[in-house]
């Protein structure tokens, strides 16, 4: 049986998130495509055991969802994380920290009735060894202000803290701390595959209100988008592989398709994909 490396997925949602991950990568990264056209870039995470695969997904967390699924059923990785900016839903959670997503809410669901709208809240809780491993990452990260409190998601970009929609999630999500668009769909995708830690980590880039357009021309997604990077990178080398260390995973935990292994020995994608391998400049 090869040696394989024990996989996590992180996903973002916008270039500029992704651009602040793939900085954390050893230089030897591959791309790799599904035959649905799907891309990952995966490299080694230096320092850790871990094969990380990147892929930029695009918004909205309908799109998350699918994409999420089909990459995990594909790379069948032990963890995943989305990993990108938010918004600040509270006074105390400022521009330049991190909120990672002890629950992740989805936020538009409910009935409209004639007495008004009665939501249907759908929750899911990030996975306890990653959030138990955040803990940890964040005493040891100097300058950096985290915060493990529950994410509010819907497919709106929040520019008004005064408006009905901002009211109604104070009303009804009051524990959130950050509001973003692609993270219960991530989640949700990886509960239905019943075999994935998940995780969400967001860099704060505005306060959800009518500065946020100001704030994002100053640089503060690219700020909030390295910070929330580096706290991932932090998790993961705390995180540790399911099937003990030195770079393989337990049989049932390995990477697998088709009954085959993933094998990145010395760096080369050798194991069977549904798709092909590309060169990067492709």
């Amino acid at each position: 049986m090869p040696q394989t490396s024990p996989i996590v997925v992180v996903l973002t949602a916008l270039a500029v998130e992704y651009d602040a991950v793939r900085a954390h990568l050893d230089d030897e990264v591959e791309e790799l495509v599904h035959e649905d056209g799907t891309r990952v870039e995966c490299g080694r995470l230096a320092g850790t055991d871990w094969r990380l695969a990147l892929a930029e997904l695009g918004e909205g967390a309908v799109n998350a969802s699918a994409l999420t699924a089909q990459i995990l059923g594909w790379l069948r990785p032990q963890a995943v994380l989305f990993v990108g900016v938010a918004g600040s839903l509270k006074d105390d959670v400022a521009i330049g920290d991190v909120v990672i997503g002890t629950k992740v809410y989805a936020v538009q669901g409910g009935k409209l009735t004639p007495e008004g709208f009665h939501a249907r809240p759908e929750v899911w809780h990030g996975s306890n060894r990653l959030v138990q491993a955040a803990r940890s990452a964040l005493r040891g990260l100097d300058g950096v202000r985290g915060h493990l409190k529950p994410i509010a998601c819907g497919d709106v970009v929040l520019t008004d803290e005064k408006s009905a929609f901002a009211e109604f999630i104070h009303r009804t999500y009051n524990d959130s701390n950050a509001i973003e668009m692609e993270g219960a769909g991530a989640v949700h995708a990886a509960h239905v595959s019943g075999q994935v830690e998940a995780l969400v980590i967001r860099g704060i880039s505005d306060r959800a209100n009518p500065g946020k357009a100001e704030a994002d021309q100053g640089g503060s997604q690219e700020r909030a988008a390295a910070r929330a990077a580096e706290v991932a990178m932090a998790v993961l080398r705390k995180h540790r592989p399911r099937g003990g260390t030195g770079g393989s995973a337990a049989p049932e935990e390995s990477a697998r398709y088709g009954g085959d292994h993933i094998d990145f020995r010395g760096g080369v994608f050798n194991g069977p994909v549904i798709g092909k391998r590309v060169d990067r400049n492709e």
